[in-house]
């Protein structure tokens, strides 16, 4: 039997090889095709981490907890030495100052200076906002509406229909929200999340818009497989199968040293992610919750981000 992440390494094969060559929006270019579906098993504790490098699990845990507390702001995030959302607002921050301060000088006045993290380091609505605070209005009349304090938890509200109404075709939540997207740093690529139960079982289901092969699917594919398993925890299921679909799926044309020394090695071993405790409540989780064993990647491959 293949290892699951023959998939992947395929995958990555077939689009170097055949993908389209595009210009792409950060003017790097990449090689894309469009319509990809991976599918992964998650039973006795299985995830889907690559083995052919290394994956930093925990950043991409610390990365899901920070977007179920609603934060937007990069600011908790560079005080747990978690840097993959930086280049966006210090790419903003050069453009707008003219002023060419490293990463390292940025993130420090994030963490000690609150009026620069208020102005520099906010995101925008992203993730998180839509996921904990998709906007809700009250009518006021005569076409008019008012925006409400608090809008709707959309995981709350999974979570509340997973357990009452296990059968429903709208087990999902979205970060696309069409009109605050010209408001964010990074509209979403991860963008729609769709549960399924049967026999027992929580399957998850991920649609993205937009998926940088090289780089983000490797989080993309834990964050869901960590969120299927902190569902099915809290709903008294276990956890059955994670789906991934990518829409327009590409590597970047300065990745070719990422991909050709991933797809000269072979994949091995079967990670195992476990969750320590259980939470009252699916927010209430911290990275000390969880446990990855049995994890022996290959060494990690370095490549920049396009931003």
């Amino acid at each position: 039997m293949p290892h699951y992440e023959q998939q992947y390494l395929d995958l990555m094969r077939h689009i170097w090889t055949n993908g389209d060559e595009r210009v792409d929006r950060t003017g790097v270019g990449t090689r894309s095709i469009f319509g990809a579906t991976m599918r992964f098993s998650l039973a006795d504790d299985a995830v889907p981490l690559l083995t052919t490098k290394r994956v930093y699990w925990k950043v991409a845990a610390r990365e899901m907890l920070w977007f179920l507390t609603g934060d937007t702001n990069i600011r908790a995030l560079v005080e747990q030495g978690v840097h993959i959302w930086t280049d966006w607002p210090l790419d903003n921050y050069r453009r707008t100052t003219g002023e060419q301060i490293d990463r390292e000088a940025f993130e420090a006045r994030i963490i000690t200076d609150d009026a620069f993290a208020a102005q520099w380091g906010d995101l925008g609505p992203v993730y998180g906002a839509q996921w904990t605070n998709w906007p809700a209005y009250e009518p006021l009349g005569n076409g008019n509406y008012r925006r409400l304090e608090r809008g709707h938890n959309q995981i709350a509200e999974l979570v509340d229909s997973i357990r009452k109404t296990p059968s429903s075709r709208r087990l999902l939540f979205t970060g696309w929200n069409v009109a605050e997207v010209p408001d964010m740093a990074l509209p979403p690529c991860h963008m729609t999340y769709q549960f399924h139960v049967s026999n027992g079982k929580l399957s998850g289901l991920l649609f993205q818009r937009s998926c940088d092969l090289g780089l983000g699917f490797a989080f993309n594919i834990f964050g869901l497989s960590m969120l299927t398993r902190m569902l099915a925890q809290q709903c008294d299921l276990e956890p059955g199968d994670v789906v991934w679909n990518g829409g327009d799926v590409h590597l970047y044309l300065n990745h070719a040293d990422l991909v050709e020394a991933q797809l000269s090695r072979t994949p091995a071993g079967a990670p195992k992610l476990r969750i320590n405790s259980r939470p009252a409540t699916i927010f209430d989780y911290a990275i000390s919750d969880f446990e990855v064993v049995d994890y022996a990647p290959l060494g990690a491959i370095l490549a920049p981000v396009a931003v």
